[in-house]
């Protein structure tokens, strides 16, 4: 469900700082901790080094309470009643409205384990308190952990670093918890980032993109995370290079986060998608930069990217290939083909790639990468990477370096396409891909022309170009999956299913060559909107 998606994220970024007049805020990176294992984290010298003293243990029971229909959480709340010895504390949150990467947080003291909506400004958090009261709430589910929480004095700020060991209860359900929360007491976000690498050292951490109210939510309800696209980019015609930079990493980040939950469970194909995506779009940003900034450091995120990228795609190709390739054939009704049998044969080989997503995801490397994208976004990091005669190309606004990348990217993406009707399939998957980052360039550069109409128009071409070069690319990457399959199967059914699917995509493939061409020239004959 979308809602769970859109809880799911918990990593923060900024300053702990709260404006006057504004929700006070929570900036939190969670850290999921093998099981057995927080006690030893615990006493490292990460830890011991920066300790002011031994910390407080508790043992908290927090009770999660929404309406029948669970309103609550539809409108991207949570609210709990923790109890921790004889005292109760009423907790709302919510994703802040400034960046969905925090939560805004009201506390206030109760007097039961029970919802007193009167003891925090209801009316000032969201509308839907008006509509509902503390008797139409009920308990959902509840979490009972062992909290032991020290305060740490790390460079450039402050940090509580709490070990979470417990359970979720949902009725029947269990699940069980083993993490570490680093809450930003003073200081940036960048200090988390950086603790978080200091802990990596200590054991295989992986970050944790969901909340536990998320997770109980989950639990209660039998959700699966969904898939979560790009969101709509943030830059504006006023921003510099350096501001622009920013934002774009940033958007990109977010879209990563939100889809490793979908892309780890495995039950929502589109997830591994949409995680793919999103590399795909840092990676097109990333070589935006370096074409006019040379720096290491992001070209070390670049690799890292790239790297697990790699480890997604042949999960991706064998869930396009059975749930998208193979229904469409079947539709064609080929009787007595009997895709089924090839389907099943498949199924092995698409369990294991999704058995490389679920270790890629929890492989350190992947978690570094992900720690050190945050880092190099919250401290800015190109600006002290880069050789200082570039450092001017930063202060420059972000409407003449968008129109730069662009004029780069098309040209490069014509002098591809040149000859196209004789292109080999190898150099039309390299104008392929240069058309997929044209394209995310675009997207990512569109607030910025006031044209939105030839923008549109320009996008829609290019889209359409894409989809039929995908088609086509679809059918090359079949190929390879189907040679897997008929090595490792002798059964009759699967081979004649085999032979049906290589006859009906060579049918395709000829049926959509002349349509490939018209598309290219339509594209070619568009008039950028950026050279308007």
């Amino acid at each position: 469900m979308a809602n769970l998606a859109r809880n799911a994220v918990t990593l923060a970024g900024g300053d702990r700082d709260v404006p006057p007049n504004s929700a006070p805020v929570e900036t939190e990176l969670k850290l999921l901790a093998p099981p057995g294992t927080l006690d030893a984290i615990r006493g490292s010298p990460a830890v011991l080094q920066s300790a002011r003293n031994k910390g407080t243990i508790r043992r908290l029971e927090a009770t999660y309470y929404d309406t029948a229909d669970h309103q609550l959480f539809g409108a991207g709340l949570s609210l709990r009643v923790r109890r921790s010895g004889k005292h109760f504390t009423q907790t709302i949150k919510r994703l802040s409205a400034k960046n969905p990467l925090e939560r805004d947080e009201w506390e206030a003291p109760v007097e039961e384990q029970a919802p007193n909506l009167g003891a925090l400004p209801t009316g000032e958090i969201d509308g839907i308190f008006s509509r509902i009261g503390a008797s139409d709430l009920a308990p959902v589910f509840v979490t009972r952990v062992r909290r032991h929480a020290i305060a740490l004095d790390v460079p450039d700020g402050e940090i509580e670093i709490a070990f979470d060991d417990g359970m979720i209860e949902a009725g029947e359900q269990r699940e069980s918890l083993s993490e570490i929360e680093l809450e930003l007491k003073h200081g940036k976000a960048a200090v988390l980032y950086r603790f978080g690498l200091d802990l990596m050292d200590v054991s295989p951490l992986c970050l944790e993109t969901q909340s536990k109210s998320s997770r109980g939510y989950a639990l209660a309800l039998n959700l699966r995370a969904s898939a979560v696209k790009a969101g709509t980019s943030s830059v504006c015609r006023e921003d510099t290079v350096d501001e622009g930079i920013a934002k774009l990493l940033s958007g990109c980040q977010q879209q990563i986060l939100a889809n490793l939950c979908a892309a780890q469970s495995g039950r929502e194909p589109e997830g591994i998608h949409q995680l793919r995506v999103a590399l795909r779009r840092l990676r097109t940003a990333l070589y935006l930069i370096r074409r006019d900034l040379k720096s290491p450091l992001l070209q070390a995120l670049d690799a890292d990217a790239r790297r697990f990228a790699q480890r997604l795609g042949p999960a991706r190709n064998w869930d396009v290939f059975v749930n998208e390739t193979l229904p469409t054939i079947e539709k064609a009704d080929l009787s007595p083909i009997a895709f089924s049998a090839l389907r099943e044969a498949s199924e092995p080989f698409r369990e294991k790639g999704h058995h490389a997503v679920r270790e890629s995801l929890g492989d350190p490397q992947t978690n570094r990468f992900l720690l050190r994208l945050g880092l190099a976004i919250e401290q800015r990091g190109w600006r002290n990477d880069i050789a200082s005669e570039s450092l001017a190309i930063l202060a420059e606004p972000m409407t003449k370096f968008a129109s730069r990348a662009l004029d780069g990217l098309e040209h490069k993406a014509l002098e591809r396409g040149r000859k196209f009707s004789h292109l080999h399939p190898q150099e039309r998957h390299k104008l392929r891909i240069t058309l997929k980052k044209l394209r995310y360039a675009a997207e990512f550069f569109l607030p910025l022309y006031a044209d939105q109409g030839a923008a549109n128009k320009y996008l829609k071409q290019l889209s359409r170009l894409q989809d039929i070069l995908g088609e086509a690319n679809d059918i090359i990457t079949s190929r390879a999956l189907l040679s897997d399959v008929s090595q490792s199967s002798q059964h009759p059914a699967v081979h004649r299913a085999i032979g049906a699917v290589i006859g009906w995509q060579g049918h395709v493939a000829l049926a959509g060559a002349n349509r490939m061409k018209r598309r290219w020239r339509k594209f070619k004959r568009t008039t950028p909107f950026w050279t308007r």
